[in-house]
């Protein structure tokens, strides 16, 4: 699992929350940018590891956003658009775009191109590790540490710890947690999630940590 950062800069609200829905899917953590007049000051707040750019974008133009981010960052930028013409492609190339995808783009392709340029752009960053209030959760070997002392997780509760993780501060609804960790919640006990839970409790207290993962009532778990 890979925690790498990508914004969305797309104007079609439905597009933009399939792309996000899709990257978050597939264990990127994904930001949108809604004011589109202060879109350049978002990317230099959020820091993404990689950028989705749209041409026609309300105000300025994905074109002259991608020449201005050129001047203060190298951060890939994958233009997905659905203006498709070779002189739309040479123009992203000559602005300092990375790949061009057009619309209605395939996305097992664009999922490949973006693994590629950030294997490409980061090829030495260390992901495996995601630390949070004195924890840090090992991705490579499923683990938690605390204090010197570690614990091994299965698949699920590495699942369960890294989609809070990825979301902490925040209030992660039951049915968001199953969605992420089985493909059809249909067949799924719901309290399947709550023995997962409790069993990392169990783990944690084991190495001295309580109270790490809170239950809202009715609303789901935050750390």
């Amino acid at each position: 699992m890979a925690v790498y950062k990508i914004m969305i800069i797309e104007d079609d609200p439905l597009i933009r929350s399939e792309l996000k829905n899709m990257l978050c899917g597939s264990g990127y953590d994904a930001v949108t940018v809604s004011d589109f007049g202060r879109t350049v000051e978002e990317i230099k707040k959020e820091a993404p590891q990689l950028i989705l750019l749209d041409v026609k974008l309300p105000g300025e133009n994905g074109f002259s956003l991608c020449s201005r981010i050129r001047t203060f960052s190298n951060v890939p930028i994958v233009f997905v658009t659905s203006c498709n013409t070779d002189m739309d492609e040479l123009n992203s190339i000559m602005l300092g775009g990375d790949a061009y995808i057009t619309k209605p783009y395939n996305t097992a392709i664009l999922l490949a191109k973006i693994a590629s340029l950030l294997k490409r752009a980061y090829p030495t960053e260390g992901r495996e590790v995601i630390s949070y209030r004195g924890t840090l959760l090992h991705l490579e070997n499923g683990s938690l540490e605390f204090d010197g002392q570690q614990v091994d997780l299965t698949k699920n509760e590495l699942k369960i710890l890294y989609y809070l993780y990825k979301n902490a501060g925040r209030i992660c609804s039951r049915s968001d947690l199953i969605d992420f960790l089985w493909d059809n919640r249909l067949y799924v006990d719901d309290n399947a999630l709550s023995v997962n839970v409790n069993r990392i409790r169990e783990k944690m207290a084991g190495i001295g940590l309580t109270d790490f993962i809170k239950t809202k009532h009715r609303q789901g778990y935050m750390i």
